[in-house]
């Protein structure tokens, strides 16, 4: 098979793995819900898609073993988690604190982004998570043989694999989102409510990343 050629191991395991791990809610997941329910399904999709990119940066320098070097460094995994936590507070409290939409006006203007800088933000939420940092520098090499003469390239497909599997579960819940938050949106209490509390998520993820040990 053409997994073996590149030194790739239990495929099925990864992605039943992988499948999993999209199943676990975070920042990333929080922040496609976030802006599906603040700007609709649209929006939400194209968080997805910057999460996405965001996880084809990590299988990229997993490949080349900046993420190993980034990991073994102190200082760096330090600026990494905090640049990672505060960003997520910041988002947290702008949503916290933002005013409630006016009666049926459905989604309030003043938090409608363009759609390159959801991309943006999406995808700074997924690179500075030392969390993800941490998993692709443990859990690939788990999926590589060790005498591999193709390393490069198998970590290449499993990052692919990874992405791909992640755009699809991540695209459907901002699809869910979107949908919950349209049905919302003639209720500004609820939707209000939804917000708080997604930014209320975002603020303990946040922390809780501050807090990431190697």
């Amino acid at each position: 098979m053409l997994t073996s050629y590149f030194g790739i191991t239990s495929l099925g395991l990864f992605c039943f793995t992988v499948l999993l791990l999209n199943a676990t809610p975070g920042p990333d997941t929080a922040y496609i819900v976030g802006r599906s329910v603040a700007q609709g399904r649209s929006a939400g999709l194209m968080s997805a898609l910057g999460i996405t990119a965001g996880c084809l940066v990590h299988g990229t320098l997993s490949a080349f073993g900046l993420t190993a070097l980034l990991a073994a460094s102190a200082s760096a995994f330090m600026v990494i988690k905090l640049a990672g936590g505060g960003y997520l507070i910041y988002l947290g409290l702008k949503m916290l604190l933002k005013k409630p939409d006016p009666a049926g006006q459905g989604v309030n203007t003043a938090e409608m982004r363009p759609h390159h800088t959801i991309f943006v933000q999406a995808l700074i939420t997924n690179v500075l998570n030392p969390k993800v940092i941490l998993f692709f520098l443990s859990f690939f090499p788990l999926f590589v043989r060790h005498d591999s003469p193709h390393k490069i390239l198998a970590f290449l497909i499993l990052g692919g694999v990874f992405a791909l599997m992640s755009l699809c579960w991540n695209s459907g819940t901002a699809l869910l989102a979107g949908t919950l938050s349209r049905h919302a949106s003639n209720n500004p209490q609820i939707k209000q409510w939804l917000e708080r509390t997604v930014g209320a998520a975002f603020i303990a993820l946040g922390v809780k990343l501050a807090f990431t040990k190697i």
